[in-house]
């Protein structure tokens, strides 16, 4: 008895799980575009994030969103993006990039969001993020070298026309195969991207 009692109590509740999930709707969970993105790897569903290191929900999100890619599907082809959107966050994109050109953003990704946010430091500028990534192996005169780059002038300019194609007005904001934004800064946001993958399955 307690056995059938128990697998019913699970079925409820997988059920009410996937009745909440069968609920997310455009327009409240999610924006649907009228106008889709052109994505990075046609054939894989994209999924793209778009943050500033400064930008308290981002840093929320970032946990969620590292556990979520412990277990990346293979269809599935995930993008970070630094928001552009103003010359304080330009400064933290250029970072990124820089970082990225010298194969340390994996390493510096998310000590640079706790350097920030539980250690109080202000690494908005050329300077201090010069400084905080020779922690990870890069000269300051290295690192100042290409900051202004046309390599990496041309990746924020790619960053910023991304952000106004998906008409962004804000971050932190997931979007899905160039054709929906989710935002937000909790498990909710992971939630729905995993819908929208879902339903992005069902339609190929």
């Amino acid at each position: 008895m307690k056995r059938v009692l128990l697998g019913s109590a699970v079925a409820m509740i997988m059920g009410l799980s996937t009745n909440a999930m069968a609920n997310f709707t455009a327009g409240k969970d999610y924006i649907a575009l009228s106008n889709p993105v052109k994505i990075e790897k046609p054939g894989k569903i994209e999924v793209r994030e778009f943050f500033w290191y400064g930008c308290g929900h981002c840093y929320s999100l970032e946990h969620p969103m590292q556990e979520w890619l412990k277990k990346l599907p293979k269809d599935v082809n995930f993008v970070r993006t630094p928001a552009a959107m103003n010359p304080v966050w330009e400064m933290n994109a250029r970072g990124y990039y820089v970082s990225e050109a010298l194969k340390v953003r994996r390493k510096a990704h998310l000590p640079l969001f706790n350097a920030i946010h539980q250690k109080g430091q202000k690494l908005f500028d050329q300077q201090s993020l010069a400084k905080f990534y020779v922690n990870y192996g890069i000269p300051e005169a290295k690192f100042n070298s290409l900051f202004n780059s046309f390599a990496i002038t041309g990746k924020v300019a790619q960053a910023k026309k991304l952000a106004q194609d998906y008409q962004l007005t804000g971050v932190p904001a997931v979007t899905v195969n160039g054709k929906y934004v989710v935002q937000g800064n909790d498990q909710k946001v992971v939630q729905v991207v995993n819908y929208l993958i879902d339903l992005e399955r069902k339609n190929k």
